[in-house]
């Protein structure tokens, strides 16, 4: 999963969720039985917006349609590059929440890169602090709000 989504435009939703199934040659019903059950899962009907655009959704819908993409061909790790950037905090709050259940109830691995401090420790079951491609913390929230080390406590202050 990506900043910008990276929802192809001219991809119906069920196109886009579709595109790695077919990339990885699974036949047509499959696909089919695949993006109803992940749009499903993410709170998008098939049925009302199988057909629509991206242009046609709401910025929170997008992401969720860049989830089930991203969760398409069952991944044993999920790499996700600040997915909830950009967005309202109302919004971000709500997928933040919906994605720690979802990835819970998928027993996923889920390496999660962020800026954001708030969304680290609401996320993340392990945090880590690189500075410079160097780690400087790597612990639990608990840990990470405990730590005396000062890259933490410089992040710490921007929460």
């Amino acid at each position: 999963m990506v900043q910008e989504i990276g929802l192809f435009p001219h991809f119906t939703v069920a196109q886009n969720v579709g595109i790695v199934p077919r990339l990885e040659g699974w036949d047509r019903e499959r696909r089919a039985q695949r993006v109803a059950e992940l749009l499903d899962l993410v709170g998008l009907s098939e049925t009302v917006f199988g057909r629509r655009f991206p242009h046609e959704l709401s910025g929170g819908q997008r992401r969720r349609v860049g989830v089930a993409r991203a969760l398409a061909a069952d991944p044993p790790i999920l790499l996700c590059d600040e997915p909830f950037g950009a967005l309202d905090p109302v919004t971000r709050a709500e997928l933040q929440q919906e994605f720690v259940e979802l990835t819970n109830r998928l027993a996923k691995t889920v390496v999660f890169v962020t800026h954001d401090v708030h969304e680290a420790v609401r996320i993340g079951h392990r945090i880590v602090v690189l500075e410079r491609g160097t780690v400087r913390f790597d612990g639990t929230g608990d840990a990470f709000a405990e730590s005396d080390d000062p890259a933490v406590q410089a992040l710490r202050q921007l929460r």
